[in-house]
């Protein structure tokens, strides 16, 4: 398998998995409506510019492009506003991708690896969170993630897809080179957030709840660096195309860090102390979110290389340093 379509591919995550693939030895082909997207972040490989909806120029793109596999990461990723608005939320994270399994069942394209998310666990029982957490999600993102991750076991069943579900922890850092790194606008992730602050590029950062059940009263969560995101989706890739079970895998470290102490690593990485304002909890963070990542290491044979906190802060700082709040 060679020739890869990356759905949302101009976005954070599926441009540096773009990257990966392209240094791999793949041919990733970029489909993305850069709504949330940036075509400055196409750089590995053919772009399509076209909408999930459209089932017409997905099934040209499988065909005209001779794709083997599929990775799919187009989707709405706003929490809050999922909860505004989720009906958003199920057209495109949902729906849409009904189009695409439809259009690659017609293609015959039969490996797809997904994004899904952690949102899916909801409040977790038990922390690190394996993958024999219950899935109750607390809001439409993580639901509508939940939807394609039952689909695409169901279409496994019917009609003998092979895939992957990996269920990100926290994504951050940036492309080590340089070459792309996170613009997120409105931007709501803690590490860019707290690098602009920090630089001047934004307001003091917020945060939110210091009342938390954790060592420093601040929510505590597991960070993982988007390159070896993009390294684990490879290898999810590769053990497909060895005969490997379809199969949900989480993605992260092992290892919680608390607001507080990612301010401390960002601070030292820019040599001053970040400015911040402590502020209420929000409805519907839990204390703390942590993986355990221990099958993803066993079934792809995976290891985490960049997601050290120092590295990836390091990596986001100088991303951000170079090219400010967007």
């Amino acid at each position: 398998m060679k020739r890869i379509l990356v759905t949302g591919g101009a976005g954070y995550i599926g441009s540096h998995t773009a990257k990966c693939l392209a240094q791999a030895g793949y041919t990733p082909i970029v489909y993305d409506n850069l709504s949330n997207g940036h075509r400055w972040a196409v750089r590995f490989g053919p772009f399509v510019e076209g909408d999930l909806a459209d089932r017409a120029l997905l099934l040209d793109t499988l065909r005209e492009h001779q794709i083997d596999a599929v990775m799919h990461f187009a989707a709405y990723a706003y929490v809050g506003e999922s909860m505004r608005n989720p009906l958003k939320y199920f057209r495109n994270n949902t729906a849409n991708t009904i189009t695409l399994l439809d259009a690659m069942q017609e293609a015959d394209v039969q490996h797809i690896v997904f994004s899904s998310t952690c949102a899916t666990y909801g409040v977790p029982e038990t922390v690190p969170i394996d993958e024999r957490e219950s899935q109750e999600p607390i809001n439409p993102y993580g639901e509508s993630k939940l939807f394609v991750e039952r689909m695409l076991r169901w279409s496994g069943e019917a009609y003998g897809l092979r895939w992957a579900a990996l269920r990100y922890f926290n994504a951050a850092g940036a492309d080590p080179d340089g070459e792309i790194g996170e613009v997120r606008d409105p931007e709501t992730h803690l590490i860019p957030l707290a690098v602009q602050a920090g630089l001047g590029q934004r307001p003091p950062l917020k945060v939110f709840g210091t009342d938390y059940p954790t060592p420093d009263g601040t929510a505590v969560r597991d960070y993982i660096h988007v390159m070896d995101l993009g390294a684990a989706h490879i290898r999810a890739l590769e053990y497909l195309a060895e005969g490997g079970d379809s199969i949900a895998l989480n993605l992260g470290t092992g290892d919680g860090y608390s607001v507080r102490q990612v301010l401390d690593a960002v601070g030292d990485a820019l040599g001053h102390p970040v400015p911040a304002d402590d502020a209420p909890r929000r409805a519907g963070d839990p204390p703390a979110l942590i993986a355990d990542a221990a099958l993803a290491h066993k079934v792809l044979q995976w290891q985490p290389a960049y997601s050290s906190l120092d590295t990836i802060v390091s990596t986001a700082a100088a991303w951000h340093k170079q090219h400010g709040a967007g």
